[in-house]
């Protein structure tokens, strides 16, 4: 008997900062794995290995490299220079996807990858494998809008999506942000865009909500708020300033629990758990089951990433966002428009003092009904429009190779 016909999905995430590409990457993944699909995710971050991987799914690990600027990037571990570095992920890359002969190459965020490391797999595709689908996935915002266009203008990346990509997958909902009107993309961009909607994270069951708060030895009655920086690589002033909130006294009532996240610098972070020992909070440096946590919180303090935001709207938690700025606006501006669709409390990062998050945490606690009745009717289609691209795709193939198409009973796992 043959073996079941597979889709081979290759999918790329080049995660120099933060751990929102690969959250992403992975959410996507689980959702499209089902019988007689394989998806490989070839990524440089260094904490893949800590999540769950979900069967049917598994990584290539390239070697990390970490942001220093927009322009500069350095290895992580390695110990070697900056080009050989890249030259090793760059051929890692390519070697991959001959390997793998992908139906379905999904590149994150960044449309030539780092340092333009996937562009001889884009161009071996092309050549080689005609009608394997390239797809480059956006998150909502990627900048500002004179940012952004200058970027794309100076670096050509208009015309690496125009030649490589067969479609653009947008994370995020046209009515909120239009990236094609901000971007000035050409129409022959354009129309390859598919706005996905949101993508949903994990909703944790109340059987794993009870565990975890009985390990943290928390009573029904107390509020808990977590506080959460994402990968942590700049959220130190964050959690400086909650803490200099509860120690000059005068905040609700409340428990805590901090995340500094794994990119926090060493002597950030034990300063944060220092104080917050003598506080009688909770600190992690990295937290696996996160949702497990949001889902226990009365309220969210965090820089609200797409990754963290689109976890925190799951599951309707009344939060604060105190956004980032620098290298990039992209969550200022999300901030600011979700803010003005009374999602979620918006606190520039400028205004940023133990007083005024004092101030938004006293609204968040008092009264959390609107931001829950806002985020009720909150779309997130993401995850079941891409299932419908994808089966698009299956079933194109499936018309000239019989090969390609999934056994009758093929069912997700």
């Amino acid at each position: 008997m043959a073996p079941p016909a597979t889709y081979n999905i290759l999918m790329y995430s080049h995660d120099t900062y933060g751990l929102g590409h690969l959250r992403r990457t992975m959410a996507i993944a689980e959702h499209l794995r089902q019988r007689g699909v394989n998806i490989l995710i070839l990524t440089g971050s260094s904490l893949a290995g800590r999540y769950e991987t979900p069967d049917g799914v598994d990584f290539v690990r390239i070697p990390g490299m970490i942001k220093k600027t927009n322009e500069e990037y350095l290895p992580l571990s390695i110990k070697i220079n900056a080009r050989h570095a890249l030259n090793i992920r760059r051929n890692i890359i390519v070697a991959t996807a001959k390997a793998f002969q992908p139906h379905l190459f999904i590149v994150d965020k960044a449309p030539m990858g780092l340092r333009r490391e996937v562009i001889p797999t884009l161009k071996w595709l092309r050549r080689c494998m005609p009608r394997t689908r390239t797809i480059l996935g956006l998150r909502d915002i990627m900048d500002d809008a004179a940012s952004t266009s200058r970027e794309w203008a100076e670096k050509g990346v208009y015309d690496v999506l125009d030649r490589y990509y067969s479609e653009i997958w947008v994370y995020g909902d046209k009515g909120l942000y239009d990236p094609v009107v901000e971007y000035a993309i050409p129409e022959s961009i354009s129309r390859k865009m598919v706005f996905t909607g949101y993508i949903p994270r994990h909703v944790p069951s109340p059987q794993s909500m009870a565990r975890v708060r009985r390990e943290e030895r928390l009573s029904p009655e107390e509020k808990l708020v977590v506080v959460t920086t994402g990968g942590g690589g700049d959220g130190y002033p964050l959690m400086d300033a909650y803490l200099g909130m509860l120690e000059a006294g005068g905040a609700p009532e409340h428990r805590v629990i901090f995340v500094s996240g794994p990119f926090m610098p060493k002597s950030d972070r034990e300063a944060v758990a220092r104080r917050a020992g003598r506080l009688r909070a909770r600190f992690y440096h990295f937290y696996r089951r996160m949702e497990t946590l949001l889902g226990l919180a009365d309220a969210v303090v965090t820089m609200g990433g797409y990754n963290t935001t689109c976890e925190i709207l799951s599951q309707g938690k009344p939060c604060l966002v105190v956004p980032r700025e620098v290298p990039r606006l992209e969550q200022r501006i999300r901030a600011e428009v979700l803010s003005a669709k009374g999602l979620i409390e918006f606190l520039p990062w400028d205004a940023l003092t133990p007083r005024t998050i004092g101030e938004r945490l006293s609204r968040l606690l008092g009264d959390p009904g609107p931001y829950r009745t806002a985020m009720a009717t909150f779309p997130f289609t993401g995850l079941s429009v891409i299932s419908q691209r994808v089966a698009a795709f299956r079933e194109a193939m499936c018309r000239v190779d019989a090969s390609a198409c999934p056994p009758p009973d093929a069912a997700p796992r």
